[in-house]
């Protein structure tokens, strides 16, 4: 084994180490990079009480997709590793594929880790994907979180994908493959020019005489993520002084919110509306700006289902009850992706928001200190137009709603590594 060999086994070993998850899921595609992860990790193994599993997502967006998720159950199976394929049969049409191409495979591949109790799924994204991440976001005039990039390890459905790879380059990759003589699929796409991610390949190629090369770009990314860090500490610092969640609201301290700085201000108000929303992402940053621009000037606003209203002393950002008035679930599922019910559940019972029509049968709603308009979105249970409980406006009769990520998320939240 070359001494390149080495260092990159060495790497991505780094990110796994004993003692920790001994079932790794592989994200393989066929192309270059995953595959090179499928030799790594499987050399791993061989000297670890490591065990693998594959997986291939099938987009069923190109003809020779299936033959290509054959050909890695193939050479999955020739090192010894389990291989399966799940298939993504959701593109309608319309609106942008890479990123609802994306977003499915990562539904997908959560969805299959816990299927098999895997805890940790490896990805094969490089320092070449990194770059390419940078300048997209720095062409829609992202801030320090976005030009931070893709994070060696994200939280998805309950399973961790880590990038193991992202300090090593596209090109370095390839050439492990050919000294092992391993062939890989280069997938059409990646020369498409209909897709900005391949625009910004092409564009790159011509900032690399100037010394903008993926392991700088790469570098100065995580720069920004370590200041990014920090910024986050600082938030969650002055969270801890100023906020206060209320059963499902955030609550700030009017006077104190509005003594903070602008970046600060913007990651408590951002990450209020995410906790009390359920959404993975944020509002757009000029959503935000807006946002904070309504408080200042007293009005408060709705965003991402959620509503911002103001007293004279407190920010209170609870949930639109026009964002939850559709949603309803059986009695024992989970509700708007935030809460569970306990109780005697029924066949015949349904979750679903409070609204006027429901506190208008809780006499006691006010001796909650909830205001009117936050409980509305607050969950209930009924049978057919009967109200059964509303535990936050004391009606609970016998039931009770707990937050599947409770307050400490929101302040954890905060906290980027």
């Amino acid at each position: 084994m070359s001494r390149a060999e080495t260092a990159l086994r060495e790497g991505v070993a780094a990110h796994f180490p004993p003692g920790h998850a001994r079932q790794i899921g592989i994200a393989v595609s066929g192309g270059g990079d995953s595959l090179a992860l499928l030799h790594i990790l499987a050399e791993i193994a061989a000297d670890t009480p490591l065990t693998l599993r594959a997986v291939t997502v099938d987009h069923g967006l190109r003809a020779d997709a299936a033959e290509e998720a054959a050909m890695v159950a193939s050479i999955a199976a020739g090192l010894g590793i389990t291989h399966e394929t799940v298939t993504w049969t959701g593109w309608g049409g319309a609106g942008n594929l890479q990123d609802q191409a994306r977003r499915a495979r990562y539904d997908l591949l959560s969805s299959w880790a816990r299927q098999h109790d895997i805890e940790q799924v490896a990805i094969g994204h490089t320092a070449d994907d990194q770059a390419e991440t940078f300048f997209m976001r720095l062409a829609r005039a992202s801030g320090v979180d976005g030009l931070s990039g893709m994070p060696v390890r994200r939280q998805h459905g309950g399973v961790t994908f880590v990038r193991p790879l992202l300090d090593q380059t596209r090109a370095s990759l390839r050439n492990y493959l050919t000294h092992k003589g391993v062939a890989w699929i280069d997938d059409p796409s990646n020369d498409d020019t209909r897709f900005d991610r391949v625009k910004v390949r092409q564009a790159l190629e011509h900032l690399r005489p100037l010394g903008l090369t993926p392991q700088v770009i790469c570098e100065t990314a995580k720069n920004l993520a370590a200041a990014r860090a920090a910024l986050g500490w600082y938030a969650c610092n002055e969270a801890r002084h100023l906020v206060h969640i209320d059963e499902g609201d955030v609550v700030f301290a009017r006077a104190s919110f509005g003594q903070l700085q602008p970046e600060i201000a913007r990651r408590l108000l951002q990450q209020a509306l995410v906790w009390v929303a359920g959404t993975e992402y944020p509002p757009r940053r000029r959503a935000i700006a807006l946002a904070l621009a309504a408080i200042r000037d007293g009005t408060g606003m709705t965003l991402n289902g959620c509503k911002i209203a103001l007293t004279s002393k407190k920010i209170r950002v609870f949930r639109e009850y026009s964002a939850v008035r559709s949603v309803v679930t059986s009695s024992d599922q989970p509700w708007d992706g935030r809460w569970q019910m306990t109780g005697p559940h029924a066949n015949d019972l349904r979750i679903r928001a409070l609204g006027e029509e429901g506190l208008a049968q809780c006499n006691r709603w006010r001796e909650t200190g909830l205001p009117f308009s936050s409980l509305a979105g607050y969950p209930s249970v009924w049978r057919g137009d009967t109200l059964v409980c509303a535990p936050h406006a004391d009606f609970g009769e016998g039931w009770t709603a707990t937050l599947l990520r409770d307050g400490d998320v929101f302040f954890s939240a905060l906290l980027v590594h």
